[in-house]
Protein backbone atom coordinates (compact mmCIF):
# COMPACT_ATOMS: atom_id res chain seq x y z
CA UNK A 1 0.00 0.00 0.00
CA UNK A 2 3.09 2.41 1.07
CA UNK A 3 4.59 1.34 -2.67
CA UNK A 4 1.37 2.32 -4.39
CA UNK A 5 0.82 5.80 -2.38
CA UNK A 6 4.55 6.74 -2.67
CA UNK A 7 4.09 5.33 -7.25
CA UNK A 8 0.85 8.01 -7.09
CA UNK A 9 2.58 10.78 -5.65
CA UNK A 10 5.31 10.59 -7.91
CA UNK A 11 2.78 10.59 -10.93
CA UNK A 12 0.92 13.87 -9.86
CA UNK A 13 4.88 15.27 -9.54
CA UNK A 14 5.96 14.42 -12.81
CA UNK A 15 3.95 17.00 -14.88
CA UNK A 16 5.63 19.63 -12.25
CA UNK A 17 8.82 17.99 -12.23
CA UNK A 18 9.04 18.13 -16.47
CA UNK A 19 7.52 21.49 -16.09
CA UNK A 20 10.26 22.82 -13.87
CA UNK A 21 12.85 20.77 -16.53
CA UNK A 22 11.76 22.66 -19.04
CA UNK A 23 11.64 25.98 -18.12
CA UNK A 24 14.49 26.20 -15.28
CA UNK A 25 17.36 22.67 -15.38
CA UNK A 26 17.80 22.84 -19.24
CA UNK A 27 18.37 26.89 -19.75
CA UNK A 28 20.39 26.82 -16.73
CA UNK A 29 22.71 23.72 -18.21
CA UNK A 30 23.12 25.28 -21.05
CA UNK A 31 23.76 28.58 -19.38
CA UNK A 32 26.56 26.70 -17.67
CA UNK A 33 27.24 24.70 -20.94
CA UNK A 34 28.30 28.05 -23.46
CA UNK A 35 30.29 29.53 -19.86
CA UNK A 36 33.11 27.22 -21.09
CA UNK A 37 32.56 28.39 -25.05
CA UNK A 38 33.66 31.17 -26.72
CA UNK A 39 30.35 31.95 -28.20
CA UNK A 40 29.06 35.53 -29.22
CA UNK A 41 25.23 35.75 -29.59
CA UNK A 42 25.53 36.81 -33.48
CA UNK A 43 26.58 33.60 -34.18
CA UNK A 44 25.76 31.02 -31.32
CA UNK A 45 26.81 28.11 -33.26
CA UNK A 46 29.92 29.05 -34.28
CA UNK A 47 32.54 28.27 -31.03
CA UNK A 48 34.76 26.39 -29.40
CA UNK A 49 36.00 25.18 -25.79
CA UNK A 50 37.96 27.68 -23.65
CA UNK A 51 37.76 25.77 -20.30
CA UNK A 52 37.60 28.49 -17.70
CA UNK A 53 38.84 31.65 -19.32
CA UNK A 54 35.19 32.78 -19.43
CA UNK A 55 35.09 32.69 -15.54
CA UNK A 56 38.47 34.20 -14.83
CA UNK A 57 37.44 37.09 -17.00
CA UNK A 58 34.47 37.94 -14.64
CA UNK A 59 36.54 37.88 -11.76
CA UNK A 60 39.64 39.42 -12.98
CA UNK A 61 37.00 42.06 -14.42
CA UNK A 62 36.85 45.26 -11.47
CA UNK A 63 33.34 46.56 -12.85
CA UNK A 64 32.31 42.92 -11.93
CA UNK A 65 33.41 43.23 -8.33
CA UNK A 66 31.69 46.43 -8.13
CA UNK A 67 28.58 45.43 -9.35
CA UNK A 68 29.09 42.60 -6.02
CA UNK A 69 29.90 45.10 -3.95
CA UNK A 70 26.60 47.43 -4.66
CA UNK A 71 24.87 44.13 -4.98
CA UNK A 72 25.79 43.30 -1.52
CA UNK A 73 25.35 46.72 -0.32
CA UNK A 74 22.02 46.80 -1.75
CA UNK A 75 20.89 43.58 0.13
CA UNK A 76 22.01 44.10 3.31
CA UNK A 77 20.48 47.33 3.61
CA UNK A 78 17.37 46.74 1.84
CA UNK A 79 16.21 43.69 3.72
CA UNK A 80 17.45 44.87 7.30
CA UNK A 81 15.09 48.18 6.73
CA UNK A 82 12.62 45.93 5.16
CA UNK A 83 12.35 43.24 8.33
CA UNK A 84 12.40 45.93 10.57
CA UNK A 85 9.65 48.03 9.10
CA UNK A 86 7.50 45.04 8.01
CA UNK A 87 7.65 43.44 11.62
CA UNK A 88 6.55 46.83 12.83
CA UNK A 89 4.04 47.35 10.64
CA UNK A 90 2.72 43.40 11.39
CA UNK A 91 2.63 43.98 14.71
CA UNK A 92 0.15 47.16 14.06
CA UNK A 93 -1.60 45.47 11.97
CA UNK A 94 -2.21 41.79 13.91
CA UNK A 95 -3.74 44.39 16.52
CA UNK A 96 -7.98 44.49 16.20
CA UNK A 97 -8.99 48.17 15.59
CA UNK A 98 -11.38 49.53 13.01
CA UNK A 99 -11.09 49.42 9.39
CA UNK A 100 -8.19 46.41 10.16
CA UNK A 101 -9.21 45.03 6.58
CA UNK A 102 -9.16 47.83 4.64
CA UNK A 103 -5.52 48.90 5.77
CA UNK A 104 -3.98 45.42 5.22
CA UNK A 105 -5.53 45.64 1.67
CA UNK A 106 -4.61 49.04 0.75
CA UNK A 107 -0.78 48.01 2.20
CA UNK A 108 -0.17 45.82 -0.57
CA UNK A 109 -0.62 48.12 -3.24
CA UNK A 110 2.89 49.03 -3.96
CA UNK A 111 3.51 45.45 -3.62
CA UNK A 112 1.48 44.37 -6.22
CA UNK A 113 2.76 47.49 -8.68
CA UNK A 114 4.59 45.99 -11.22
CA UNK A 115 8.20 46.93 -10.35
CA UNK A 116 8.83 48.76 -13.97
CA UNK A 117 5.56 51.21 -12.95
CA UNK A 118 6.70 51.29 -9.76
CA UNK A 119 10.40 52.82 -10.27
CA UNK A 120 9.27 55.18 -13.35
CA UNK A 121 7.24 56.46 -10.62
CA UNK A 122 9.48 57.37 -8.36
CA UNK A 123 12.05 58.66 -10.78
CA UNK A 124 9.47 61.28 -11.56
CA UNK A 125 9.38 61.92 -8.14
CA UNK A 126 12.78 62.44 -7.33
CA UNK A 127 13.27 64.37 -10.76
CA UNK A 128 15.38 67.43 -10.02
CA UNK A 129 12.93 70.38 -11.29
CA UNK A 130 9.59 68.85 -11.07
CA UNK A 131 9.91 66.15 -8.70
CA UNK A 132 7.47 66.25 -5.36
CA UNK A 133 10.71 65.39 -3.16
CA UNK A 134 12.63 67.84 -4.20
CA UNK A 135 9.86 70.46 -3.69
CA UNK A 136 8.49 69.16 -0.45
CA UNK A 137 11.98 69.23 0.49
CA UNK A 138 12.79 72.83 -0.01
CA UNK A 139 9.08 73.97 1.48
CA UNK A 140 10.27 72.45 4.32
CA UNK A 141 13.49 74.49 4.13
CA UNK A 142 15.62 71.38 4.34
CA UNK A 143 17.57 71.98 0.77
CA UNK A 144 17.49 75.35 -1.50
CA UNK A 145 17.58 73.35 -4.95
CA UNK A 146 16.86 70.68 -5.94
CA UNK A 147 18.97 67.62 -6.40
CA UNK A 148 19.19 65.36 -8.86
CA UNK A 149 18.77 61.80 -7.16
CA UNK A 150 19.10 59.89 -10.08
CA UNK A 151 21.65 61.53 -11.70
CA UNK A 152 23.85 62.06 -8.28
CA UNK A 153 26.52 59.11 -8.07
CA UNK A 154 26.87 59.50 -4.53
CA UNK A 155 22.79 59.38 -3.82
CA UNK A 156 21.49 56.77 -6.69
CA UNK A 157 22.15 53.35 -4.91
CA UNK A 158 20.26 55.08 -1.74
CA UNK A 159 17.66 56.32 -3.68
CA UNK A 160 17.06 52.51 -5.07
CA UNK A 161 17.04 51.20 -1.85
CA UNK A 162 14.34 53.78 -0.61
CA UNK A 163 12.49 53.10 -3.65
CA UNK A 164 12.97 49.14 -2.69
CA UNK A 165 12.06 49.06 0.55
CA UNK A 166 8.72 50.87 -0.49
CA UNK A 167 8.10 48.29 -2.97
CA UNK A 168 8.97 45.37 -1.67
CA UNK A 169 8.21 45.63 2.99
CA UNK A 170 4.50 44.76 2.02
CA UNK A 171 5.95 41.47 1.03
CA UNK A 172 7.43 41.22 4.54
CA UNK A 173 4.81 42.51 6.20
CA UNK A 174 2.34 39.69 4.47
CA UNK A 175 4.75 36.87 5.62
CA UNK A 176 5.58 37.54 9.27
CA UNK A 177 1.71 39.08 9.76
CA UNK A 178 1.05 34.93 8.38
CA UNK A 179 3.35 34.02 11.43
CA UNK A 180 1.90 36.06 13.96
CA UNK A 181 -1.03 34.91 13.09
CA UNK A 182 -0.13 31.71 13.81
CA UNK A 183 0.33 32.41 17.94
CA UNK A 184 -2.08 31.39 19.70
CA UNK A 185 -3.82 34.12 21.57
CA UNK A 186 -3.83 32.00 25.51
CA UNK A 187 0.02 32.54 25.28
CA UNK A 188 -0.62 36.45 25.44
CA UNK A 189 -3.34 35.86 27.86
CA UNK A 190 -1.42 34.14 30.32
CA UNK A 191 1.37 36.21 30.34
CA UNK A 192 -0.80 39.09 30.57
CA UNK A 193 -2.94 37.62 33.73
CA UNK A 194 0.65 36.67 35.17
CA UNK A 195 1.94 41.05 34.81
CA UNK A 196 4.24 40.16 32.19
CA UNK A 197 5.36 43.71 30.78
CA UNK A 198 4.20 44.17 27.01
CA UNK A 199 7.89 44.82 25.99
CA UNK A 200 8.67 41.31 27.34
CA UNK A 201 5.89 39.89 25.41
CA UNK A 202 7.29 41.05 22.97
CA UNK A 203 10.79 39.81 23.42
CA UNK A 204 10.20 36.51 25.27
CA UNK A 205 6.82 35.25 23.24
CA UNK A 206 6.16 37.33 20.05
CA UNK A 207 9.71 37.11 18.56
CA UNK A 208 11.12 33.44 19.08
CA UNK A 209 7.35 32.37 17.95
CA UNK A 210 7.56 34.52 15.03
CA UNK A 211 11.13 33.44 13.88
CA UNK A 212 10.35 31.12 11.43
CA UNK A 213 8.14 32.88 9.70
CA UNK A 214 10.95 35.87 9.94
CA UNK A 215 13.19 33.22 8.81
CA UNK A 216 11.40 32.53 5.59
CA UNK A 217 10.49 36.28 5.11
CA UNK A 218 14.50 36.81 5.05
CA UNK A 219 14.98 34.20 2.85
CA UNK A 220 13.04 34.93 0.04
CA UNK A 221 14.13 38.74 0.48
CA UNK A 222 17.70 38.02 0.26
CA UNK A 223 17.41 35.56 -2.57
CA UNK A 224 15.20 38.31 -4.25
CA UNK A 225 17.58 40.91 -3.82
CA UNK A 226 20.91 39.29 -4.95
CA UNK A 227 19.08 38.81 -8.11
CA UNK A 228 17.60 42.76 -8.56
CA UNK A 229 17.94 43.88 -11.75
CA UNK A 230 15.01 45.40 -13.09
CA UNK A 231 14.62 48.64 -10.80
CA UNK A 232 18.34 49.59 -11.11
CA UNK A 233 18.37 48.81 -14.53
CA UNK A 234 14.85 51.51 -14.50
CA UNK A 235 16.42 54.37 -12.80
CA UNK A 236 20.55 54.09 -13.24
CA UNK A 237 20.32 52.45 -16.87
CA UNK A 238 23.94 51.06 -17.06
CA UNK A 239 25.49 53.51 -14.27
CA UNK A 240 28.31 51.82 -12.33
CA UNK A 241 27.39 52.96 -9.34
CA UNK A 242 24.16 51.35 -9.27
CA UNK A 243 25.23 48.48 -11.17
CA UNK A 244 24.35 44.80 -9.70
CA UNK A 245 25.79 41.57 -10.85
CA UNK A 246 22.06 40.98 -13.12
CA UNK A 247 22.56 43.67 -15.12
CA UNK A 248 26.28 43.21 -15.37
CA UNK A 249 25.74 39.38 -16.97
CA UNK A 250 22.98 41.13 -18.87
CA UNK A 251 25.41 44.17 -20.37
CA UNK A 252 27.73 41.40 -20.76
CA UNK A 253 25.43 39.22 -22.97
CA UNK A 254 23.35 41.73 -24.77
CA UNK A 255 25.70 44.95 -24.66
CA UNK A 256 28.82 43.13 -25.75
CA UNK A 257 27.35 40.15 -27.39
CA UNK A 258 29.67 37.67 -25.46
CA UNK A 259 27.65 34.77 -25.16
CA UNK A 260 30.80 32.89 -23.34
CA UNK A 261 31.50 35.76 -20.68
CA UNK A 262 27.95 36.67 -20.16
CA UNK A 263 27.07 32.90 -19.48
CA UNK A 264 29.84 32.45 -16.90
CA UNK A 265 28.73 36.15 -15.62
CA UNK A 266 25.87 34.66 -15.16
CA UNK A 267 26.57 31.26 -13.58
CA UNK A 268 28.96 33.54 -11.09
CA UNK A 269 25.71 34.99 -9.70
CA UNK A 270 23.94 31.66 -9.87
CA UNK A 271 27.30 30.22 -7.52
CA UNK A 272 26.54 33.34 -5.34
CA UNK A 273 23.35 33.06 -4.78
CA UNK A 274 23.01 29.47 -3.84
CA UNK A 275 26.19 29.87 -1.37
CA UNK A 276 24.32 33.03 0.41
CA UNK A 277 20.95 30.48 -0.08
CA UNK A 278 22.74 27.90 1.87
CA UNK A 279 24.28 30.15 4.31
CA UNK A 280 20.66 31.54 5.38
CA UNK A 281 19.11 28.42 5.55
CA UNK A 282 22.06 26.82 7.74
CA UNK A 283 21.64 29.44 10.33
CA UNK A 284 17.69 29.09 10.21
CA UNK A 285 18.83 24.87 11.11
CA UNK A 286 21.35 26.55 13.51
CA UNK A 287 18.47 28.76 15.20
CA UNK A 288 15.61 25.94 15.04
CA UNK A 289 17.89 23.05 16.19
CA UNK A 290 19.07 25.20 19.25
CA UNK A 291 15.89 26.14 20.18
Amino acid sequence: MQNRETRIAWYFLLPLLVALAAVALWPLGRNIYFSFTNAFLDNPTDYSFVGLENFATVIEDPVFWGAVKNTMIFTLVSVTLETLLGLAVALLLHRAFAGRGLVRAAILVPWAMPMVVSAKIWEWMFNDQFGLINKALIWLGFLDKGIAWTADPSLILGTIIFIDVWVTTPFMVLLILAGLQLIPEEIYEAAEVSGVPAWKRLWSITLPLAAPAIGVAVLFRTLDALRMFDLSYVIAANSENAMTMSIYARDQLIGFQDLGVGSAASTWVFLIVGLVAILIVSVLRLDRNTT
